[in-house]
């Protein structure tokens, strides 16, 4: 063999052994990766890992809990249509821990299944849901428990939960049933950062508490406190709530049709309507930041609720801001969607499926009519794409199939949406 060869030789056989070892370290790189567990940090504010908030209840109590058989085939609808992070809200019921098992069995029955969780844990103030008159600056005793129920879920299922929430609207003052003081909140969110630290949670698991964006410090002054502060401080992210749904009665300036747009069509009113109302999100969302960052701290704010109901008979139905139908609704949820996913912000959507058991002596109450599900499992507005498109099609929600609301006939549909009132005309109420 000539020196020329010999180098071509040689060289060749270098190259190949480099490759070779590149492609092992590669393939080694691959499977740590598949390995490694997603963390919160991974997930948050991905658009390709779409939350929301889920009961999955079907009656108008809270004792009739769903089968794991039927959250399972909640489960997969959501599945289907990109949702891979669900929020519950208290461990007091099983409800929480059948989801975890739910996930888990379909995790293996399911090859690429996956599904993780926003645990709640619920948190009162003393006398909270009692004849007694409720104390807000002392907290329930139901709340260790409460807690130490949850961390033994976060450590059973640490593959799935990967958030855990303290408390839900508990230090917003219009909770008048419930609230606590941040302090109280504070004095939680610490012993979990702790056991956290000591090895006794996941090290990779977030904390935080889920409230109304004027809790976070977005709105009144009054919540401007040094616990705030220092609880702020202590949180992995902040979980804020946003409804414009609910200040279309409460706070309705931005709903009202201005008389620059009244001469607009209707349903040229109220597209204009809806685009306010994701503005008026937006702004709450940005006094959160605003105030974070004001207190020398940065870290990710993401959304813990936002929704829109579509029956009312009550402060926003027909007889009063009449915000609510599924036209609306349509709006609202492709626009949130749209405005967080450029952004990067998780948005836990209110909720998957209506829920009978919120205003049980109520039907037409609007708690009950939140869901982008019916109760019966038909698809409302905001999913009729979802429904064309087949992506549920061999799924049943308690044995029936996923059709559209209204039959999928748009004019039924436009034939229940109303007008948002026009600014110099009084509402009813």
């Amino acid at each position: 063999m000539n020196c020329a060869v010999k180098i071509i030789f040689i060289t060749t056989l270098v190259a190949c052994m480099l490759s070779c070892t590149n492609t092992k370290k590669d393939q080694s790189n691959n499977k740590e990766t598949e390995n490694k567990p997603v963390t919160a940090k991974d997930i948050l504010g991905k658009p390709d890992y779409l939350a929301i908030s889920y009961g999955g209840y079907r009656t108008k109590t809270r004792e009739d809990q769903p089968t794991v058989q039927q959250l399972k085939d909640d489960l997969k609808i959501l599945s289907a249509m990109g949702i891979k992070i669900l929020r519950t809200y208290n461990v007091q019921l099983p409800h929480a821990g059948n989801v975890l098992k739910a996930i888990t069995e379909l995790k293996q029955e399911q090859e690429g299944f996956e599904m993780y969780v926003m645990l709640g844990a619920w948190i009162d103030c003393k006398n909270a849901w009692t004849e007694l008159p409720p104390d807000h600056n002392i907290e329930s005793e139901q709340n260790e428990g409460e807690i130490e129920r949850a961390v033994k879920l976060v450590n059973t299922y640490p593959d799935i939960v990967k958030v855990l929430a303290i408390g839900n609207e508990a230090m917003v003052k219009w909770a008048e049933s419930y609230y606590v003081q941040p302090g109280v909140i504070l004095k939680w969110v610490r012993h979990v950062q702790n056991l956290k630290s000591t090895g006794q949670l996941p090290e990779d698991l977030w904390i935080t508490s889920s409230d109304d964006f004027s809790s976070w410090g977005g709105g009144d002054p009054i919540y401007h406190t040094a616990d705030l502060n220092s609880l702020i401080q202590e949180v992995d992210y902040i979980s804020m709530h946003t409804y414009p749904y609910h200040n279309t009665h409460y706070n309705p300036e931005f709903w009202r049709v201005p008389e620059e747009e009244q001469s607009l069509g209707e349903v040229e009113k109220i597209n204009a309507a809806m685009k306010r109302s994701l503005q008026f999100a937006q702004n709450q969302y940005d006094s959160v930041v605003s105030y974070m960052k004001s207190i020398g701290v940065d870290k990710p704010v993401h959304i813990g609720e936002t929704g829109w109901a579509t029956v009312s008979n009550g402060h926003y139905g027909s007889k009063g801001s009449m915000a609510t139908d599924e036209y609306k609704q349509g709006l609202y949820y492709n626009q949130i969607r749209e405005w967080t996913n450029k952004a990067g912000i998780s948005c836990f959507y209110f909720e998957a499926f209506n829920e009978p058991w919120k205003d049980a002596h109520n039907p037409k109450g609007s708690e009950n009519h939140f869901g982008l599900f019916t109760k019966s499992g038909h698809a409302k507005y905001a999913l009729w794409p979802h429904v064309d498109s087949g992506i549920f099609n061999g799924l049943t929600r308690d044995g029936k199939k996923i059709k559209k609301t209204y039959g999928g006939n748009i004019d039924s549909l436009m034939n229940h949406v109303h007008t948002p009132p026009l600014k110099n005309v009084e509402m009813s109420h």
